[in-house]
């Protein structure tokens, strides 16, 4: 459940058209906006005052956005343009018949698998804006196990640990496929040798990311 007190609460149905006016959308992406998206609404307002909060931060306001979706492989832009182009910090629920996925601009838009509705999960952790805004970040960017073993690491650190895993899980896969096909014994061993490199490049960062 996504856990934020009543008192944050706004359900307020935002008009497509609002968006359609306010964003730099191109004439394809507003097709795709109008294909796409089924409804908007402002779900919560997280503030200072609405939490009780004590401790002051740079960031004012928090915005949980619930978007329905016409359908599930809908186009992320639309998602990466609202957030570049608002002045809040956004949190998206993306909605689609029962399933859900959270998602965050953080320098780049991460998102959350298609989860069902009955195992969505957010909470409000911190004393400020700023550090409830970074436990977002973790929960949906990084994930809260992850997020738990990385120790000091900061956040821009454990996405780009995260990234490099990526990465390398990537060639791991394109290189074993390479390596099975390929007939010639010395490009072969020259696969075999690369592909050693990258599981001990993935081991180390994995390692470094505490799992």
């Amino acid at each position: 459940m996504i856990d934020f007190p009543a008192a944050t609460v706004v359900h307020r149905r935002m008009p497509k058209e609002a968006f359609y006016k306010r964003l730099p959308l191109t004439k394809v992406l507003r097709e795709k906006f109008i294909s796409d998206v089924d409804k908007i609404f402002v779900e919560n307002s997280l503030t200072k005052d609405n939490l009780n909060l004590t401790e002051e931060s740079e960031s004012k306001e928090i915005l949980l956005l619930s978007i329905f979706l016409k359908k599930q492989d809908f186009d992320a832009k639309i998602i990466e343009t609202i957030a570049k182009h608002n002045p809040h910090k956004l949190i998206f629920l993306l909605i689609y018949e029962d399933s859900r996925q959270l998602a965050i601009w953080h320098g780049k838009l991460y998102r959350t698998e298609w989860i069902p509705s009955s195992d969505i999960e957010l909470k409000a952790e911190g004393f400020s804006l700023d550090e409830i805004w970074d436990s977002f970040i973790e929960q949906i960017a990084i994930g809260k196990e992850q997020a738990k073993a990385a120790g000091e690491l900061s956040i821009d650190e454990r996405l780009a640990i995260q990234e490099q895993i990526t990465k390398l899980e990537k060639q791991i896969q394109k290189t074993e496929t390479a390596a099975w096909k390929e007939q010639q014994p010395k490009k072969r061993f020259e696969l075999y040798q690369r592909l050693q490199g990258y599981k001990k490049d993935f081991e180390e960062l994995r390692n470094r990311r505490g799992l």
